[in-house]
């Protein structure tokens, strides 16, 4: 015997939601329970990102959701909450990955990036034709960015970059990487590049043994005298702030995403409590003490 999710509302959200907002939320819903959930599993167990799922998103609008124009879904913010929501109660590792693309490829491209840089990227990223990450965090400064060591400096009309980043979501996959690096020639200032992975110098390997997100690609990624041309700087990037900014837009995703997370754990304790019968043959759930503990779980 098994439960199919119906879904769990325990702070009253349904209804304040459009039409529209909860037909997004049943496409990906049902996306999830058809696609991810008979596979997320063995991902985790063999610490395999599912890539085939990486187009399918891309036909239903997932990446950069909520931008409009570039072949985006334009959604609203709720109904990219919502996405990312349904995503995570299937796997948070899966809900990362669209996060970095949307909000830390996508949304820097769209915020700062040059009409050039929108037109070449931000179509290929919608679909998933291509891939893309975000160097910020370093292996000595993840919490403090400002301590950031990696450096660029004016080389001809050419920039040339150096330093290491670590933690960074789809690092090994990526065809496109959002770096932050300090200018030498601007008093150490923050600034963004749009970096081609292919570069040579530019070296990206996965992190192993995680105890968890084991379904999402954690990588390092190494810079050795990456030459990029001045068209990947990002214009509208100036400074640590415009770095912040991606990450404060991530965040709201991923907020929706715990919401998702704490309603697969109630599906999850639920099922087991109606499945999992003791005392006299009666399912746990009949017992006053786990319904206590259910209920304290939802409200």
């Amino acid at each position: 015997m098994g439960f199919r999710f119906q879904g769990v509302d325990g702070i009253g959200l349904d209804a304040w939601l459009s039409a529209d907002e909860r037909l997004v939320r049943a496409s990906t819903r049902q996306f999830v329970e058809e696609n991810l959930i008979p596979i997320i599993e063995a991902c985790n167990r063999d610490s395999r990102f599912p890539k085939e799922l990486v187009r399918p998103m891309g036909a239903l609008g997932y990446y950069g959701a909520n931008i409009h124009g570039y072949g985006c879904a334009g959604m609203s913010n709720v109904e990219y909450g919502l996405v990312m929501q349904e995503l995570e109660r299937g796997d948070s590792g899966l809900r990362s990955f669209v996060s970095v693309q949307s909000s830390l490829v996508m949304y820097p491209i769209h915020t700062f990036g040059s009409d050039e840089q929108k037109n070449e990227w931000l179509p290929q990223l919608a679909t998933g034709e291509k891939l893309g990450c975000f160097g910020l965090t370093e292996p000595d400064f993840g919490s403090n960015p400002g301590g950031m060591r990696t450096r660029a400096r004016k080389s001809g009309g050419d920039y040339v970059l150096n330093g290491e980043k670590m933690w960074i979501t789809s690092g090994t996959l990526a065809d496109v990487a959002i770096l932050w690096a300090r200018m030498e020639e601007e008093d150490q200032r923050v600034r963004g590049f749009l970096v081609d992975t292919k570069s040579p110098g530019f070296r990206a390997y996965d992190v192993h043994e995680k105890w968890s997100l084991r379904a999402s690609v954690t990588s390092g990624i190494s810079l050795q005298d990456v030459r990029v041309p001045a068209s990947a700087l990002l214009p509208g990037a100036d400074g640590l702030k415009s770095a912040l900014q991606c990450l404060n837009q991530a965040r709201y995703g991923i907020s929706w995403g715990a919401l998702g997370a704490a309603m697969a754990c109630y599906d999850t304790a639920l099922q087991y409590a109606l499945l999992r019968k003791q005392f006299r043959d009666q399912p746990i759930a009949s017992h006053q003490l786990v319904q206590e503990k259910l209920v304290w779980m939802l409200t």
